[in-house]
């Protein structure tokens, strides 16, 4: 009759739900951080360049992530149609990961090298000049803006601070590196380098 006590207090039977749903959770979670397929990066993975960085701030300020996955799944018709499932080595270096899980847009996982710079500029320009079923929004502001790149090594050391090797070489010449470029170059630069590490294998 031990169950009916649980069954009949709320509150009881709330904590141990939670009780068991956290150590079925732990138990999924927890070896995931000993395991090097997931906290190590895949041969060949370099952080990104500090443009990079910025087009990166870029593709998460105008919501890409919203409409865009980047993570492949291990599934034939993804495979088939993006390339090579993705692998968590792939994005050890990603503070806050932007697989997402919505697919308005096609996944992005495997863009880089895909479409040429200047096909990028088009489509992000108005879409619906190369895509004219296209539901993307246009963005021609980013033509517009350039960067100042202030506050480019602030965010790098602060990833560093996660892990993400950077030198002191890449920080100080950050700014100029960023500074006076446009804001679609940048965004350009992070997209044509996602999914390059892993695409020909």
């Amino acid at each position: 009759m031990r169950h009916e006590i649980v069954e009949k207090n709320v509150g009881l039977l709330t904590v141990l739900i939670l009780v068991v749903i956290s150590f079925g959770g732990l138990a999924e979670v927890v070896p995931l951080f000993f395991q090097k397929q997931t906290t190590e990066p895949v041969e060949g993975l370099e952080p990104l360049t500090a443009l990079e960085l910025e087009g990166r701030d870029i593709y998460r300020r105008e919501g890409c992530v919203g409409c865009h996955s980047q993570m492949v799944r291990p599934f034939r018709a993804e495979t088939e149609r993006y390339g090579p499932y993705t692998v968590a080595g792939e994005t050890v270096y990603d503070h806050n990961f932007l697989w997402g899980s919505k697919r308005t847009g096609p996944d992005l996982a495997r863009v880089g090298g895909r479409y040429s710079d200047d096909w990028h500029r088009a489509h992000l320009y108005n879409p619906r000049d190369v895509v004219p079923e296209s539901v993307m929004p246009a963005y021609p502001w980013l033509f517009n803006n350039t960067l100042d790149g202030e506050a480019t090594p602030k965010k790098m050391r602060a990833l560093r601070a996660l892990g993400v090797p950077y030198t002191d070489e890449q920080i100080e010449s950050a700014t100029a590196e960023v500074r006076g470029e446009q804001e679609i170059t940048a965004l350009i630069a992070f997209l044509q380098q996602l999914g390059t590490v892993l695409k020909d294998q």
